[in-house]
């Protein structure tokens, strides 16, 4: 019989440890949390110091009875649940209810902590156990109850002065925030007009000089026209080009650090093009173990949320002497490359690598999926080239005279660069989100030339340009932004991003974030009364308060006292003054062309919208083309400018259906001529990513059931991106969920892997087990009361409510 019962988060998790802990170790699986605050109410006894009321999750009671029966026959208790805040609840929630009533009775309660999942971590973290940590549960439950506050106080406010169903979250808002003002940002940008002038020259030997403007006398010139960029060309014209000086310097480009969680999101996002959701499941995958033929489940890759870059000593050794081995003795530093963690990192942890890197991408191409794959990949390649020496380039920079007619001296220079050791290059290279200097120098080769000498003119280029607005957030760009002002945590970034989509705050545009109408409208209202709360510097602050909770420095109740004074004056603040976005009827200069009223912009289901205010007696209405906060800056005259019906001559209006704007006749339901905007197709938006089958790229196309993404290259190549939910397929365990539409256009979900894998299912799978029939998945579904998670068995009547829009999924 077991004398130690071991308790992990998941099934796979489970099955990998089990391997290396033997037959007295029976390890099972508590699938995530226990326990939480219930969802019918705040759940936090504000007046006794932010007491939290914490309840068995439902469907885990069975769950808990199983384990504590399997506890009533060991001597020990072993929680294993991951190495953070939110593993560490999970074990404290588990110890309450397994702990024995009298300390001196059995089972025993420990906690044990490993970043990897290899037989040597789990024998050193079972042979020094240790107790829960209550600083990092504390911490855990800080932010649980800051995030149940935020939710549970404003989110009531957006359902009476927006729509019902909004919610705001502590961090979820402030990522919108972000987002909203870049879009402003854009919208109010003036480009500006400046002009380049480039100079093609013949040297003594090939290749051609192309060098650009410098200097024009003493300064740098400033050309904002083609008036003075032709000036200076005239001023130019029969010049004599003489090389002034050439310098070269040795420059040394550094490894980059192994991957954290935020660089590994930021990367797989670039290269890969995963979302930061899928990256983070994808690793999970890897951590808990894969099936690697006759190894069995194995741990492939350390703990995957961390932002340290620590590494330890064995694996420093393993993989110096991979890179000797494999690249040669010119390729391995003196010493290991030592990397700076981040002042507030948790240095326990390691930073993310191979479990063990003899263990290469292409011995694991027949055990691993090609998404695994390719995300094992990028961590082996990224580490080996942390390990490994600079790379060496030669920068050339030549400086060129030139006298202008006018006697003004003019200066050309060009930049090159030569790559003389590869180091690291041979295994990495970071991706980039803009392209800068270095690439371009790079691109430039430039021929032997020598002070002094006379160059052949061959040709002269003015060019225009102009300035470019700064670029819309990506997800990586996005979390890079969030990680670089402190706000939320690495380990959050996927539930963040996908809560903002979910809610309908913001949408993708060709991979960039756009806010949608709703989403800067209920920006503006929270600003405008808590505009400390979701303030990038304070939200950033709380996150170091929740640190120091973690070392101790901090009492937690102290904490929310703090932040509940502050907050309690913005809600009263904002249900006495808060805009009622709801009841609004914003006056325009319009007039109904059915019955000669003034039409004034309303506030709908769908977002706002122009209406009669001779309603009810006249229902018209009519689309508003502007989003309802521009609506003071815009000239609403031009909708009047509309298109007139091809059939009956009256004018065409906007109106939004179930697949997005269209044009519909103003003589409706006499005349029923609907057209689409911008006439018989929408354009196809060029994206970045690559197709997969043929390497053109993919484009986002408007089809009759909305948009989707599909190669450039049609009909030569007919791929087309399935959506992905982020599900593994209950099913099969290979494949995933992805979104499908019927021929009558209605969604449905199935495996990516058909017709290998004939998995189908109307509603959207949970990865769930239901508790009462065993069945390994949930089904989404939308009832009078709420959305609740209902078992797909016809048999079974097991369903729990999901999670209210009042309540924020996010930190």
């Amino acid at each position: 019989m077991a004398k130690s019962l071991v308790i992990v988060e998941s099934p796979a998790k489970a099955k990998t440890i089990g391997k290396y802990l033997g037959k007295h170790y029976v390890v099972k699986a508590s699938l995530g949390h226990v326990k939480d605050l219930p969802k019918k109410d705040l759940a936090v006894d504000v007046e006794r110091d932010f007491t939290p009321k914490y309840e068995v999750i439902e469907g885990k009671k069975k769950l808990i009875a199983e384990l504590k029966q399997a506890a009533k026959g060991v001597d020990s208790v072993y929680l294993a649940a991951d190495p953070d805040r939110e593993g560490e609840a999970i074990c404290w929630h588990l110890k309450e209810e397994l702990e024995p009533k009298k300390a001196t009775d059995k089972p025993a309660i420990f906690r044990v902590m490993f970043n990897e999942i290899t037989a040597n971590a789990v024998k050193k973290a079972f042979d020094k156990p240790l107790a829960v940590n209550v600083n990092l549960v504390e911490a855990q439950q800080a932010r649980r109850v800051l995030d149940r506050l935020v939710g549970y106080k404003i989110s009531p406010l957006l359902w009476d002065k927006v729509r019902r169903g909004l919610s705001a979250g502590r961090v979820q808002t402030v990522a919108v925030r972000l987002i909203v003002e870049r879009e402003r940002e854009i919208r109010a940008f003036q480009k500006q007009e400046y002009w380049t002038i480039d100079v093609a020259l013949h040297a003594k030997k090939p290749p051609l000089l192309t060098a650009r403007l410098n200097k024009r006398g003493t300064e740098a010139p400033k050309i904002d026209n083609e008036t003075a960029a032709k000036g200076i060309v005239a001023d130019l014209d029969g010049a004599a080009y003489t090389v002034k000086s050439v310098a070269t310097r040795e420059k040394r480009r550094n490894a980059v650090p192994p991957f954290i969680t935020s660089t590994l999101q930021q990367e797989s996002s670039r290269k890969l093009r995963f979302s930061v959701k899928r990256t983070m499941m994808l690793a999970q995958g890897l951590y808990e173990g894969k099936e690697i033929g006759k190894e069995g489940a194995v741990g492939l890759i350390t703990y995957m949320r961390t932002d340290s870059t620590r590494v330890s000593d064995d694996a420093l050794a393993e993989v110096r002497n991979m890179i000797s081995e494999r690249y040669g003795k010119d390729y391995l530093p003196a010493a290991p490359n030592v990397y700076k963690t981040k002042k507030d990192a948790q240095d326990a942890h390691e930073a993310i690598r191979p479990t063990s890197v003899l263990r290469t991408p292409e011995s694991l191409e027949k055990h691993l999926a090609e998404d695994e794959l390719k995300l094992y990949r990028l961590i082996w390649m990224r580490f080996v080239a942390s390990q490994m020496n600079p790379a060496l380039l030669d920068q050339t920079t030549i400086d060129i005279n030139a006298a202008g007619k006018s006697g003004s001296p003019y200066l050309f220079r060009a930049t090159g660069s030569v790559l003389k050791f590869d180091g690291f290059l041979k295994v990495y290279e970071e991706g980039k989100d803009q392209k800068d200097e270095e690439d371009e120098d790079l691109k430039h080769k430039l021929p032997a030339v020598t002070e002094g000498e006379a160059l052949r003119f061959k040709e002269i280029m003015p060019e225009q340009h102009f300035t470019e607005p700064p670029p819309r957030y990506n997800e990586a760009t996005l979390v890079k932004k969030l990680e670089a002002d402190g706000v939320g945590r690495p380990s959050t970034y996927a539930s963040i991003l996908s809560t903002i989509q979910d809610r309908e705050y913001v949408k993708k545009e060709g991979g960039k974030f756009v806010p949608t109408e709703l989403g800067m409208v209920v920006t503006d209202l929270l600003l405008e009364s808590f505009n400390d709360l979701f303030d990038v510097k304070y939200t950033a602050r709380m996150e170091e308060e929740l640190d120091e909770i973690e070392e101790g420095k901090l009492e937690w109740r102290a904490a929310m006292a703090e932040f509940y004074d502050r907050f309690q004056k913005n809600i009263e603040h904002a249900e006495r003054h808060m805009a009622d976005i709801k009841r609004m009827e914003k006056p325009t200069d319009l007039v109904c062309e059915k019955c000669g009223k003034p039409m004034v912009i309303k506030w709908g289901k769908h977002g706002s919208f122009i209406a009669c205010t001779g309603y009810p007696e006249c229902t018209n209405t009519r689309e508003l083309t502007v989003d309802l906060p521009d609506v003071d800056k815009a000239d609403l005259t031009e909708q009047d400018e509309a298109e007139y019906c091809e059939n009956c001559g009256r004018p065409m209006v906007l109106k939004k259906g179930r697949f997005g704007q269209f044009y519909a006749c103003s003589g409706y339901p006499d005349c029923k001529t609907t057209k689409q905007i911008g006439g018989e197709q929408r354009k196809d938006i060029p994206l970045e990513e690559k197709c997969p089958q043929c390497d053109s790229n993919l484009v986002q196309k408007f089809g009759r059931y909305g948009e989707f993404v599909a190669c450039s290259n049609y009909p030569n190549c007919k791929y087309v991106k399935q959506k992905t939910i982020g599900v593994p397929c209950p099913n099969c365990s290979e494949g995933e969920i992805v979104e499908r539409r019927s021929k009558r256009g209605r969604t449905f979900y199935g495996c990516n892997r058909y017709p290998d894998c004939d998995f189908v299912a109307w509603g959207k799978p949970i990865p769930e087990k239901c508790p009462e029939c065993g069945s390994s998945y949930l089904i989404e579904k939308y009832l009078k009361a709420g959305p609740v998670a209902q078992c797909p068995n016809g048999e079974c009547k097991y369903k729990h409510p999901l999670e209210v829009a009042a309540e924020p999924s996010v930190a």
